[in-house]
């Protein structure tokens, strides 16, 4: 399940991140990937643990625990801290598959999907789609500034070149409560049917209270706390 949320970040605060990470010393994104990642890489990355990653990273992640578009798309248990990439005119990065397990000093996490918040508006760049393949084929997308898409880790996906400009972007991954992606996509489905009925019929309306029910007990059966 392909799954954009608009305005994680406002433009006051995608403002305060490019302000930290523009600034910032960035290396070659090829020297952070895996053997066969980094044949198909071609951009820049800030530097794990960098203090620029950390400081940008942090408005990231607060901005995440309010969102509750993300919490209900992906029930998070654990969540990378958030890293930065660009990609300058020619640069892409070819078809891959992110590692199944990121580890970190103090966390190890199964990243069950990943997530790219885009800090660069539409039109400053041409080229630079994020194309991921899911059961309906490749879906190309270009998303506003402030804007995440979040999509499975184990999908293929690709940046295409950038032929104009430079994108900027955080991704991260995140291991969620519920680890089976069509679990996952169910309760996603029921939660956002429940929010759009709720004003609708009332909050205390027997039916919504039922549902609100069985949303929680499908919880309870599938997630791992």
């Amino acid at each position: 399940m392909l799954t954009v949320i608009p305005g994680v970040l406002d433009a006051g605060q995608v403002a305060r991140v490019r302000s930290i990470v523009d600034a910032a010393e960035w290396v070659d994104g090829s020297a952070t990937s895996g053997r066969q990642a980094g044949l198909v890489k071609r951009n820049a990355q800030l530097p794990d643990g960098s203090d620029a990653a950390r400081d940008a990273g942090r408005i990231i992640l607060e901005a995440l625990g309010r969102s509750a578009p993300f919490i209900a798309a992906a029930l998070p248990a654990k969540v990378l801290p958030p890293m930065f990439n660009r990609y300058a005119e020619g640069q892409a990065y070819g078809p891959h598959i992110d590692n199944a397990i990121h580890l970190r000093p103090d966390m190890r996490l199964r990243a069950d999907l990943s997530a790219t918040l885009f800090l660069e508006e539409p039109d400053a760049y041409d080229g630079g789609e994020l194309v991921v393949e899911d059961a309906f084929g490749a879906q190309s997308l270009k998303l506003p500034a402030g804007h995440l898409l979040l999509y499975p880790a184990s999908s293929l996906h690709r940046v295409q070149p950038v032929t104009r400009g430079v994108r900027s972007a955080s991704f991260l991954w995140v291991q969620s409560m519920v680890r089976d992606a069509d679990a996952r996509r169910v309760l996603y489905e029921l939660d956002q049917s429940i929010q759009a009925l709720a004003p609708r019929v009332g909050q205390g309306d027997a039916a919504i209270v039922r549902l609100t029910g069985v949303y929680h007990n499908l919880v309870r059966k599938w997630a791992d706390s």
